[in-house]
């Protein structure tokens, strides 16, 4: 029996149909209006059509009963309507096919009811707003009896589980990873997306437009400069090298955090290899932490108040170090915009290392100027919260890179001692 599904994809649709056929798992991010509830359904309709298992089984998972049906029950009764002894069940949100096939439509807001199931594809829409564990505790059990695959579906709400698994996407071939933003898709005109521009705030817009993760930071200071990053594909996998030493750039923390970058300079490329971060320890914990590391070290760097004689030895910070086989130089103090103007101005030549640096550009992603409501305009200084530690030493980074190497210049007392880089 020949069924003909009243369904003509658009181009960007008909192409995200093939690709997700080559591939058991993807991720895609799309802009609002792109079509993918559309898309879904009828990917999952064609998928349960043809599939020669006895009583196949697909769904779509929303966030709850409520939005699955206002958003997709309609479009399944729609492209399935037409199909000779199709049974739709309303209560449940359920199609049975002629051909002993199912597709249900699923809220996750009572998600442990939907244990024992058991699925040879699935769509999990709007992913951001879906508990984080029903993926790996359910739907991820409920596919392995027959490989079943799993498409991920959203507009970013920030950096959650979808965030997650759009980076884990991206670094994996087995995965399908697709982004579609309406300013390339053409989707919506400009005369459409100027008139929502001028609706919206420019986060909003970023974010439902753009498919911006950054854009739910107001004041974000690193965000278009990160955002480009992961565009780019400069947020990757970038190995430690032997043959170039490792600086690192300190943000030394008393009573708080210490923040540590690592970086290898390549050409005028900076390969950000590593990050480091830990709470009330001292500095014989780091000098630890770098031998652990087993990195063969250029220079590491401090900021200017490492050289701040304590009252109670009469010692600086810096010799304290030196003592325990940690030679600093010294970061010059520059203005606080300068030293932001300076990383802005350095990312774009900077590769980070996903996994190793995750944490670091997590906090850089956040860090940001908080909003003034009586004003309407963004305050001078950064928020000091979480994310300030690794971001000063971010700072510290880019200002260090760029001076020269004389500039910074070593303690005469210091200048006939040897330095041991694997030093405990």
């Amino acid at each position: 029996m020949e069924i003909v599904i009243p369904y003509a994809p658009r181009p960007l649709q008909a192409s995200l149909h093939d690709e997700m056929q080559a591939k058991r798992w993807g991720v895609v991010v799309t802009h609002r209006r792109f079509g993918k509830t559309v898309w879904a359904i009828n990917h999952i309709l064609r998928d349960c059509l043809m599939s020669k298992h006895a009583r196949p089984r697909y769904a779509y998972i929303g966030p709850s009963y409520k939005q699955v049906k206002a958003t997709a029950w309609d479009y399944l009764k729609e492209f399935a309507g037409g199909i000779p002894g199709v049974k739709f069940n309303e209560t449940e949100l359920r199609c049975d096919l002629p051909t002993g096939g199912r597709i249900s439509l699923l809220g996750t807001e009572n998600f442990e009811s939907l244990r024992g199931l058991y699925l040879m594809g699935c769509v999990m829409d709007e992913y951001a707003s879906i508990p984080e564990s029903v993926f790996p505790e359910i739907i991820r059990p409920a596919l392995s009896d027959y490989k079943g695959w799993c498409c991920f579906l959203g507009t970013p709400q920030g950096h959650n589980a979808f965030f997650d698994l759009y980076e884990q996407a991206s670094a994996d071939d087995d995965w399908l990873n697709a982004i579609y933003k309406a300013s390339e898709t053409g989707l919506l005109d400009e005369e459409e997306l100027t008139a929502a521009q001028r609706m919206m705030s420019e986060s909003q817009y970023l974010q439902e437009f753009e498919c911006s993760f950054n854009a739910n930071v107001p004041g974000s200071i690193y965000g278009k400069e990160l955002e480009a990053a992961q565009t780019e594909g400069r947020i990757c996998n970038v190995p430690y090298d032997p043959a170039h030493k490792v600086d690192t750039f300190f943000d030394l923390g008393i009573g708080d955090s210490t923040s540590v970058w690592f970086t290898q300079t390549v050409g005028r490329a900076i390969h950000v290899i590593d990050f480091y971060e830990a709470r009330n320890e001292g500095l014989p914990h780091y000098c630890k932490m770098l031998t652990d590391r087993r990195y063969v070290y250029g220079d590491h760097h401090a900021p200017h108040d490492i050289e701040v004689r304590e009252l109670g030895s009469g010692k600086s910070r810096r010799e304290v170090a030196w003592d325990l086989g940690l030679n600093f130089r010294v970061v010059p103090k520059l203005p606080l915009e300068d030293g932001i103007h300076a990383a802005q101005m350095l990312i774009p030549r900077c590769y980070f290392d996903r996994e190793k640096t995750k944490d670091g550009l997590e906090a850089l992603r956040q860090y940001h100027r908080a909003y003034n409501e009586r004003t309407r305009s963004f305050r001078a200084s950064p928020v000091h919260d979480w994310s300030s530690h690794a971001s000063d030493s971010f700072r510290y980074l880019a200002v260090g890179m760029r001076q020269p190497r004389d500039h910074q210049r070593v303690p005469q007392r210091q200048a006939v001692m040897e330095y041991n880089p694997f030093a405990a």
